[in-house]
């Protein structure tokens, strides 16, 4: 016996079903998939939370990017340390601290950021100051340009806590305009 749609749509209109069933299953599954992606934003690796990486949309024509985080929490009760990260969307990534000096914001490569046991480092564009002073991971020699709603892989690796591959996703922080390298 085949399958008729016209059948199908008229059986559902003549129970009442009609399109409040098929929206309402819509809906339902719309639900789901925010909520999957909600909590696709928080990674663990041990004793590490990694809360909200993102990385910014990069200007025509720029060669580096930036990816943040909005908090990366170490719960346990052992000092950690990350090391390093890479992504096959570009050459190298690099560890990155920020300092204000005056007008100026001073970027310097570091080889390790520190993650003390039971505390939370936050890696965001700005701080709760205002201040952009903290740390990022600078994406060196982009493939292709980052815009708004991309995704991409990037792997963090830890000291203790190992390696963990996160999906990064491109967007402009709220109040803000893009940010470049």
């Amino acid at each position: 016996m085949m399958f008729n749609t016209m059948k199908f749509m008229l059986l559902l209109r003549k129970t009442g079903f009609g399109l409040g069933f098929i929206g309402g299953g819509l809906f339902m599954s719309a639900v789901v998939l925010w909520t999957e992606q909600a909590h696709a934003h928080d990674f663990k690796q041990g004793d590490l939370v990694i809360d909200h990486p993102y990385a910014t949309p990069s200007l025509a024509g720029a060669r580096n990017g930036a990816v943040y985080i909005k908090s990366l929490r170490n719960r346990g009760d052992v000092n950690d340390r990350l090391l390093g990260a890479r992504s096959a969307l570009v050459a190298r990534v690099s560890l990155h601290a920020m300092q204000m000096d005056g007008e100026v914001m001073r970027m310097r490569e570091v080889s390790a950021i520190e993650l003390p046991a039971k505390t939370a480092l936050q890696m965001g564009h700005a701080q709760p100051s205002g201040n952009a002073t903290g740390y990022h991971l600078m994406l060196e020699d982009l493939k292709t340009p980052l815009k708004d709603g991309d995704r991409f892989d990037l792997t963090l690796r830890f000291e203790k806590a190992g390696e963990r591959t996160l999906q990064i996703w491109v967007q402009t922080p709220r109040g803000t305009a893009a940010h470049s390298h």
